[in-house]
Parts: C-alpha cells; sequence; structure tokens
C-alpha cells in the first residue's frame, strides 16, 4: 500500500492556500505535516479525507484516486466532534456503524479501547448502591454524555471513534493539544501501538518533540508552500552541530562576545551560541580552558525540529 499526494492546489477565488503540495508515503509510518496557523496544513488534510474539493492535482492510495467510501480512514479532527447530549456507548457504536462495522464487532472494540485509553467507567457505568439500602437497594446509573467529560477524556474517546473501524490510513490532526503529561503519555503509547501495527499515519501538530518522537519524513508548508521536506535525520544533519550551549560557573558571556560569537540566548540552564562547525566550537571550548573558566556544560548538536521549524516557517501568517 502507499499514499501520494501530487500537485495539490486549493484556492479560495484569488488566494491560494494550499501550492503544488506533493509528498508520498510508500511504507507505514508517521508523516508529519508541519506549519504555523495558516500555513495550509488542515486545508491539506481534508482534501486528503475527501472533505474539500481540491482544484488542481490528485491523491492516490495505491495508485488509484482515494476514495473515502472504499479506503478504510481514521480521523481525529483538531475541533472535535462528540454529541454533547447522548450517551457515549451509543455514540460509538454508531459511529462504528458508518464505518460498517457490526453492533457486536463494534462494542468487542469498544470494550479494548476504552480499557486501553482509561476510560471504562465512564463507557460502563456501574450501579450505584442508595444510601442506607446496600446493594439490594443498588440502582443502575445512568449512561454518561460527552458534555459530562473533561476536555481530556473527550478527546479520548474522539480517538477511540477514530479508531474502532480498524484503519488503514489515520489522521491524526493535533493529537496531543490540550493534554496533561499524563494523558499524553498514554495517547503517545496507543501511537506507538498504531506505529507496530502497521497503519499509516498522518499527523499534525505543533509540539515538535512529539514530532521528533515519532515521524521519520516531514514537510513544512509556510503560507501553503512546501519549504521543506524529506527525511528529519538528514536534514538535521544537513545542517551540521552548529548548535552550542555552555554553561560556566564563572560568566562567559564576555569570552563570547571577545570571540564575536554568534549568542542566541541566555537561560538558567546555559548559554546557546550559534556556531559556523565543529572548528569554531572547539576554539571557543579551548579559550574556556586557557582561561581557566569551570566548564559546567558543554554541549555541540544538530539543530532541534524547534528551531528549524523556526527558521522555514516563522511569519507565516494565520487563517
Amino acid at each position: 500500500m502507499s499514499l501520494e499526494v501530487k500537485n495539490i492546489v486549493k484556492k479560495y477565488g484569488d488566494k491560494t492556500v494550499v501550492n503544488n503540495l506533493s509528498f508520498s508515503m510508500e511504507r507505514p509510518g508517521v508523516y508529519a505535516l508541519l506549519g504555523t496557523n495558516g500555513a495550509g496544513k488542515t486545508t491539506t488534510l481534508r482534501i486528503i479525507l475527501g472533505m474539500l474539493e481540491h482544484d488542481g492535482g490528485e491523491v492516490l492510495w495505491n495508485g488509484a484516486p482515494l476514495d473515502s467510501m472504499k479506503v478504510n480512514i481514521g480521523y481525529l479532527a483538531e475541533e472535535r466532534g462528540l454529541y454533547p447530549k447522548y450517551a457515549l456507548m451509543d455514540q460509538l457504536v454508531y459511529f462504528a456503524g458508518l464505518k460498517g462495522i457490526k453492533e457486536s464487532v463494534a462494542k468487542e472494540r469498544i470494550k479494548y479501547w476504552s480499557k486501553r485509553l482509561e476510560v471504562e467507567e465512564y463507557i460502563y457505568p456501574k450501579a450505584a448502591a442508595s444510601k442506607g439500602r446496600g446493594l439490594k437497594g443498588a440502582k443502575k446509573t445512568k449512561p454518561m454524555q460527552a458534555d459530562q467529560l473533561s476536555k481530556g477524556n473527550q478527546q479520548k474517546i474522539q480517538l477511540m471513534a477514530a479508531l474502532l473501524s480498524d484503519p488503514e490510513l489515520i489522521v491524526l490532526d493535533e493529537p496531543l493539544s490540550g493534554l496533561d503529561p499524563v494523558n499524553a503519555d498514554l495517547f503517545k503509547a496507543v501511537i506507538r501501538e498504531i506505529i507496530d501495527n502497521g497503519k499509516y499515519v498522518i499527523m499534525s501538530s505543533h509540539q515538535m518533540d512529539v514530532i521528533e518522537e515519532f515521524c521519520k519524513d516531514i514537510t513544512i508548508l509556510n503560507r501553503g508552500e512546501a519549504v521543506l521536506q524529506g527525511d528529519l535525520n538528514e536534514i538535521k544533519k544537513g545542517y551540521g552541530r552548529v548548535n552550542m550551549l555552555v554553561k560556566c560557573e564563572e560568566d562567559v558571556k564576555t569570552l563570547a562576545q571577545q570571540m564575536d560569537m554568534n549568542i542566541i540566548k541566555e537561560t538558567p540552564d546555559g548559554m546557546n551560541i550559534k556556531v559556523t562547525g565543529e572548528e569554531q566550537a572547539g576554539a571557543f571550548l579551548k579559550a574556556m580552558v586557557d582561561n581557566q573558566l569551570h566548564v559546567i556544560k558543554y554541549e555541540l548538536r544538530e539543530p532541534s525540529l524547534h528551531e528549524i521549524f523556526v527558521e522555514k516557517a516563522g511569519g507565516a501568517h494565520e487563517e
């Protein structure tokens, strides 16, 4: 199986919001689609999903036009879409039914994912004993509705709905947005499970550390244009080890200024300096030693995805 996005164009009047965008996935894994607000990410995702018409190009699945009615696709939208006043179990069975999943199969999958996502207590409310009447007087608790859940738990239910059909292609738009660290780790574990099961995943996120954790290949969009594409490790390697972090017991800023170093920022953790390469970084390390500075931390590394993203996508407008 493979996904290929070829020369996609989307216009609204005279405004082009996606311009000649191409990328492909030839094997299962996670592909990252990045950009600031208004860069064209969500528009591209909706074109892939068949929710929006495009003005040029094509989206192919196994070499044929991708038809969301024929290809099993799961979608976790950034704007959550649960019905607030309907019982959770009823909604999940309904969403699964829209994908052609029998109720009995849907309920088995709901059982699995509710345990996996730690929402069993909301899907399967237990009988509550009436005060002073013991078990004999137990009364059944009403099924929980979506608007009775926290935002994080609603997000879990939404993810479950996206996975119930056991989709081949999964689109995750800001999947970890608004989650606390515990639930973020839980979502990450589920994403790893999805990857291990050989799924094709397209992920959009503003959390660069999450992208670095899961994605091998990326596209960065700026005003609808692809400004950087490819294997993330190769992209970083192309920049070289040009980011230096130093921390000394003494003042190191004066020395850096004397050597005309490009100081990016100072934090309690140390001073970030942009260098031309390992030779300049080595010269600075030697100067610190020669000046008998007590070096606490010295690190030379490739730029992070966050730093690359700011360089490539900074200044993009909002939709």
